[in-house]
């Protein structure tokens, strides 16, 4: 190996050219002082001094301080390399951390043959969810993602739950506290969805679920142009068919929603307790290219279907209706096109 390569792979361990270079000059001579290394090396003597702390730190070389003039001496090769290799070593468990946790986020698109790989697919993604979840699986597959439904809901994930294959009459709402933020389930089978942060996908049929040995193979998708038709879905074909059998309380106000459909949950379960209620909205008024901006009312009116009686137009219809000092104003969330203004945030207080 030349000087130029011992050099570059030197140098892919954080040491500087000159710092390489005083390093080749200590190894050359085993050990010296430090104007001698200063001569071969081409740098001051000072240079050499400091440097020689830091390669020492490294474990690169020693440095006699106890003797006069002070001694620099090379560490052995093999004892270098294995302090390298150690410190390598020491990092691979942060790196295979790392490493799973970037590898975990799935590929465009992803075929899944297994059942068990699907309910993990699930799992993994439920404990990545920041904002919002909506999710139809059996109920008696419940158990297996109950912990990190549990886990969302405590990090303020909405979570929408659709339990298919069981009847109303046969669950108790207690069941539910904590799993998520409103229930239905369904007495008919139904696909396995899942949407996560309008980023995330999956569809499994229902053969799959339900049956270890299916043939079927399930989907996972993370574009974010094809999510909002999964979500359309889920809220089209599957949300209005089951029924109601759970939704949470409230949340104590002032709070601050960056995911819109939880500030409509919110404002529409306080409206429906009697209590009167103020927004804030940042964003900007639909189909304008312009920086954010803020209107403020008082909140009059919801369009949702997230709790029943469901009050929208159409499916995924969801927002707020604010009375303002320049009138009425109607706020939806990302991708509005028949509301007034696109919210980015909204800030829920009790009216003073």
């Amino acid at each position: 190996m030349d000087d130029r390569t011992l050099s570059g792979l030197l140098r892919q361990f954080g040491l500087s050219e000159k710092e390489v270079d005083t390093y080749l000059a200590i190894l050359e001579q085993g050990e010296a002082k430090a104007s001698t290394i200063a001569d071969d090396a081409g740098v001051s003597k000072r240079y050499v001094y400091s440097t020689s702390e830091k390669l020492a730190e490294r474990g690169f070389v020693e440095v006699n301080d106890h003797v006069v003039p002070t001694m620099i001496r090379a560490n052995p090769p093999e004892r270098v390399i294995g302090t390298l290799a150690d410190r390598v070593e020491t990092m691979r468990p942060a790196l295979d951390e790392r490493y799973s946790a970037t590898t975990s986020e799935p590929d465009q698109f992803e075929v899944i043959k297994s059942r068990v790989t699907v309910i993990k697919r699930i799992q993994n993604r439920l404990a990545a969810a920041n904002e919002e979840v909506t999710l139809s699986i059996p109920y008696e597959h419940l158990p297996e993602v109950a912990s990190e439904l549990e886990s969302a809901v405590e990090r303020g994930v909405l979570v929408l739950l659709v339990l298919s294959g069981v009847h109303r009459d046969d669950v108790d709402e207690t069941e539910f506290e904590g799993l998520a933020s409103t229930v239905r389930v369904w007495r008919e089978p139904m696909p396995t969805t899942l949407t996560v942060d309008k980023q995330f996908g999956l569809v499994a049929p229902t053969e799959m679920i339900v049956r270890s040995n299916s043939d079927k193979q399930a989907i996972t998708f993370a574009q974010e142009q094809l999510v909002p038709v999964l979500v359309g879905s889920f809220f089209g074909n599957y949300w209005p068919m089951a029924n109601e059998v759970y939704a949470t309380e409230p949340v104590a106000l002032p709070k601050t929603f960056d995911d819109f459909r939880s500030a409509v949950l919110q404002a529409t379960l306080h409206l429906r307790k009697g209590n009167s209620i103020t927004a804030r909205v940042t964003g900007r008024p639909v189909g304008e290219e312009t920086d954010p901006t803020t209107v403020e009312g008082s909140v009059v009116d919801v369009r949702q279907s997230l709790l029943e009686p469901a009050s929208n137009a159409f499916p995924v219809e969801a927002a707020l209706v604010l009375e303002t000092e320049d009138g009425e104003v109607t706020v939806g969330g990302s991708g509005s096109f028949v509301e007034d203004f696109e919210a980015e945030a909204v800030t829920l207080e009790f009216a003073q």
